[in-house]
């Protein structure tokens, strides 16, 4: 560490000292609490493992797993030697955790018994690897505990710059992108998350957003940082939310729709008292905010960001400007300019940028990709928005060529989805794009061409496409057309979404 350095393992040493035996982590499953110097001695035996099985700083260890206490160590063991931590999104395919593992040449893998035998079939694709791992006890990779070493620690300096977690993106032109985020890009965004709810050591968090997901992991530190007790959930379940909201008075979590709305359904059905719940932060729809705020009497705060700003670029309570997505973040400047990176005027559409600590490492091994995002010294979001007299952000969309989908939180291009609906022998043209909706915020919906004398049903696309890449990615509705509008000899893709766009039947 040095003179000016302070990174995520410093504040799980800080912590230890200054919570000592105030439990700072509850798994829902189990029922087992960890208070703060404990972790810190599970870290530090962790880390002693790595350390001893070759790991040093600036290696990759990936982990494909659902939210444990185990998962969450294992980022504070990679804190304390350098290392940086791969974290898949489970929900993939095995060909997209393959690609997503090999991207990065991890040295180790780390999974949980629910994915072992995937991990166990993609060995051969993954040849950087030394060792497999089980996150839980018992599996069909080598056991957790025999990697544990009760041995003193020391590590080597590691620098608050130092890369402590990859997040791949959402697949441009059929590429997902690895996100470099640093120590002080995590602990940045926990002291943003600490003063926005004004968190203290009183606090609950309930941690149901997955560890892989920068929202996730960021929300759990802030609650740590803080001497808050993250309550986890290994897999969201809204009447067990509610539960444990109830038992242990949770006051916080962040809702990406439909999360709350589900919770606010099963208090009701359960009639279990949920008004603890203080803060909410995420997207969802006003009338489930109102719902929310007249059930809990708690405050609903809105955010405007992605992986590569840390999760916040704006952020406020929705109580201050209903529809707008916040003010800029107190350590962030927010510009918004034309496509020559000229400052745009209040009131009008310019795209996105932020300079700041805040501004992830840049995409891994993708220097032509870091140019461009990073060029004349901001980072360029790929999203619209406008300010208004006061300050206020108001989303107005995405630029033309980040045609980007949010289904629940989950970010899907429309090329990676139009990619696999063209490998159907029945399809010929396709055009994918998103429409709103009432549950998820935005959905996916293709409009397809079939190849002269085939067909295919609109329900056996949908599978095809859900056997093949994540199911979250797969359209939710499906056009068959004769054509598809031209333009200059090219699919119109702007004349395919204003004819097929917008409310679809049945989506009320």
């Amino acid at each position: 560490m040095g003179l000016y350095d302070f990174t995520f393992y410093d504040l799980i040493h800080r912590n230890a000292v200054c919570y000592d035996g105030k439990p700072a982590w509850f798994e829902a499953e189990t029922g087992a609490t960890t208070d703060f110097s404990a972790f810190k001695t599970q870290v530090d035996c962790l880390a002693a493992g790595l350390q001893k099985a070759g790991i040093r700083s600036g290696d990759r260890i990936g982990v494909v797993g659902k939210n444990s206490l185990a998962f969450f160590t294992l980022y504070g063991a990679a804190a304390a030697l350098g290392a940086i931590v791969v974290a898949v999104n489970w929900r993939l395919s095995e060909n997209e955790v393959a690609f997503n593992l090999d991207d990065c040449t991890p040295k180790m893998v780390f999974a949980d018994n629910e994915f072992g035998e995937t991990i166990t079939s993609l060995r051969d694709r993954l040849p950087s690897v030394d060792r497999f791992i089980n996150l839980t006890d018992n599996g069909p990779l080598d056991a957790f505990d025999d990697l544990l070493d009760d041995a003193p620690f020391s590590g080597e300096p590691v620098s608050a710059n130092d890369g402590l977690v990859i997040i791949h993106t959402a697949a441009v032109a059929g590429r997902p992108r690895g996100a470099l985020l640093s120590h002080a890009n995590l602990l940045c965004a926990s002291l943003h998350l600490n003063h926005c709810f004004n968190l203290s050591p009183d606090d609950v968090h309930l941690n149901l957003l997955p560890l892989f997901h920068v929202a996730g992991l960021f929300m759990a530190v802030c609650a740590f940082h803080a001497g808050a007790l993250n309550i986890n959930m290994a897999k969201f379940d809204a009447d067990k939310a509610v539960d444990l909201i109830a038992a242990h008075k949770a006051s916080l979590l962040f809702d990406f729709s439909p999360i709350l709305g589900s919770i606010l359904d099963a208090g009701e059905k359960n009639g279990a008292d949920i008004s603890s719940l203080r803060a909410v932060m995420g997207l969802d729809t006003p009338e489930t905010i109102e719902r929310y705020r007249k059930t809990t009497g708690g405050c609903f705060y809105v955010m405007y960001g992605q992986t590569e700003t840390s999760c916040l670029t704006t952020m406020g309570r929705y109580d201050d400007c209903p529809g707008s997505a916040g003010r800029a973040i107190p350590l962030g400047r927010v510009e918004l300019v034309d496509d020559a990176d000229n400052p745009v005027p209040p009131g009008q559409a310019g795209e996105i940028t932020l300079q700041g600590p805040m501004v992830f490492k840049g995409y891994w091994n993708l220097d032509k990709d870091n140019d461009q995002t990073f060029r004349n010294g901001r980072h360029h979001t790929g999203d619209l928005g406008r300010f208004d007299e006061k300050g206020f952000l108001w989303y107005a969309g995405r630029k033309p060529e980040k045609e980007l989908i949010k289904p629940g939180g989950e970010n899907v291009y429309p090329a990676e989805v139009e990619k696999v609906i063209l490998e159907h022998p029945a399809v010929s043209q396709t055009v994918v794009f998103g429409i709103p909706d009432p549950k998820w915020k935005e959905a996916i919906k293709a409009v397809c061409v079939c190849a002269p004398g085939q067909s295919v049903t609109a329900g056996e696309l949908i599978e095809f496409v859900g056997q093949r890449i994540a199911r979250y990615k797969k359209p939710q509705y499906v056009d068959f057309v004769e054509s598809l509008p031209e333009k200059d000899g090219a699919i119109d893709r702007e004349a395919v979404k204003q004819r097929y766009g917008g409310k679809q039947p049945g989506n009320s």
